[in-house]
């Protein structure tokens, strides 16, 4: 049961991956990265069952919390940009 699980976490892991390097646009890129750290503490706790040892819920928290600070770090730094790239169009008369 816990290898069936396991297989399917790397396969949506792969997935996640080659739309992190194939995304369409940025904010594409930033999901699949996002999903790709959660599937890896969804796979941190599936092994922290298989072995039994309840330290690896501990990294799987540290791990969830620094995956989604990262993200919404990303998020809004490519946020800004664009508009930074809207405002400088605006002065310079362009649209």
């Amino acid at each position: 049961m816990y290898a069936t699980v396991s297989v399917a976490l790397l396969v949506c892991m792969a997935l996640a991956l080659v739309r992190a390097i194939v995304g369409p646009t940025v904010f594409d890129r930033i999901l699949a990265v996002n999903t790709f750290g959660t599937l890896t503490v969804i796979l941190i706790c599936v092994y922290n069952f298989l072995s039994g040892r309840p330290e690896f819920l501990d990294i799987a928290l540290v791990y969830a919390l620094i995956n989604f600070i990262g993200t919404l770090a990303v998020a809004k730094y490519v946020r800004d940009a664009h508009f930074r790239d809207a405002d400088d169009l605006d002065t310079r008369g362009d649209i």
